[in-house]
């Protein structure tokens, strides 16, 4: 089959033990990202099957429509940027490992870097060193604070169990029946959200984003938080209220915040006050970019693709 790679920025799938798996395909990679739709209809024309890297490229209705040769879309985990009725209409498979029982450890650990950096301002006191003036003040322990947990899947249930290991009392926030699954497994849960928002030291966010979540995080909400207290976002940007988390941290609740996601994505504008504010530790969505993870997630896209071209395709998300 014809495939095409899309936004392998660093060109790393190539360099993968998995990507022996496409030896039998004429693969063309791309390792720049394109939004423009004719750019992306010329790059694409003759492919039949095209591999995503998560939410990277946006493939729309319009797009699909104008690619009578595609046949398959294969990727792994959620799919908000996808027009599954699209795929449909033009006859295209949407397949897409959703690894139910197996949480991205990858973004796990980069959720406790991120707090540990924040914490203990770790990006501060090395450009300090750096330029020659040792120290530049003074972090906090997180051993006795309050982490809470907002949203109880595979990523959070694994932040909190980081969280317990470095003595921290753990809370958790979500929709009733996650809470009560929470209570099932021994994490205590919050007695409102008002109270989650107002007690917690730490709070992280682990909820996808579909039209229930966005904006659950609310001007309010951070508003509650102490100022001493740390947001930390690796999830998806649109789960806070658009300019909402730079307002509030402008305004002292909660004091610091670390973030791995943006509401415009790949972000370079180095304009966004994000980037700039003294704290806020921010990185580049590199939650789940690890060779280890990249290699476990793309055995299972190219599997697809191995499938569907055998006549026999997995991970259905379309039939």
């Amino acid at each position: 089959m014809k495939v095409a790679i899309l936004d392998d920025w660093f060109d790393t799938l190539r360099s993968l033990p998995c990507f022996a798996k496409l030896s039998g395909h004429d693969v063309t990679v791309w390792t720049d990202h394109v939004e423009d739709e004719d750019e992306l209809v010329h790059r694409l024309a003759d492919i039949e099957a095209l591999v995503l890297i998560r939410e990277r490229t946006r493939i729309t209705g319009s797009l699909l429509d104008r690619l009578p040769n595609l046949r398959l879309i294969s990727q792994r985990s959620v799919f908000p940027h996808v027009d599954v009725q699209a795929c449909t209409r033009n006859g295209v498979l949407l397949c897409s490992n959703l690894h139910a029982d197996t949480p991205s450890y990858a973004a796990a650990e980069l959720t406790w870097a991120l707090l540990l950096a924040v914490a203990r301002q770790i990006p501060a006191q090395v450009a300090s060193l750096q330029t020659g003036n040792w120290m530049m003040g003074v972090g906090h322990t997180l051993r006795g604070k309050t982490l809470g947990i907002y949203g109880w899947g595979r990523i959070g249930a694994t932040v909190a169990g980081y969280g317990r290991a470095f003595g921290m009392d753990v809370q958790v926030w979500a929709r009733e029946e996650s809470r009560m699954r929470a209570a099932r497994e021994g994490w205590a849960v919050a007695d409102s959200k008002a109270a989650f928002f107002a007690n917690c030291d730490v709070i992280s966010l682990h909820m996808r984003l579909v039209p229930a979540t966005r904006g659950i995080v609310g001007a309010a909400d951070l508003a509650a938080m102490k100022p001493s207290a740390i947001l930390v976002n690796t999830s998806r940007a649109g789960l806070i209220e658009p300019g909402a988390l730079v307002a509030a941290l402008r305004a002292g609740r909660p004091g610091m915040a670390a973030v791995d996601v943006f509401e415009t994505e790949p972000l370079v504008d180095t304009t966004d006050p994000l980037l700039s504010m003294p704290n806020v530790v921010a990185t580049p969505h590199i939650g789940y970019v690890t060779v280890e993870e990249f290699d476990l997630q793309f055995a299972d896209v190219f599997d697809q693709i191995n499938a569907f071209a055998a006549g026999a395709p997995i991970n259905v998300i379309n039939p």
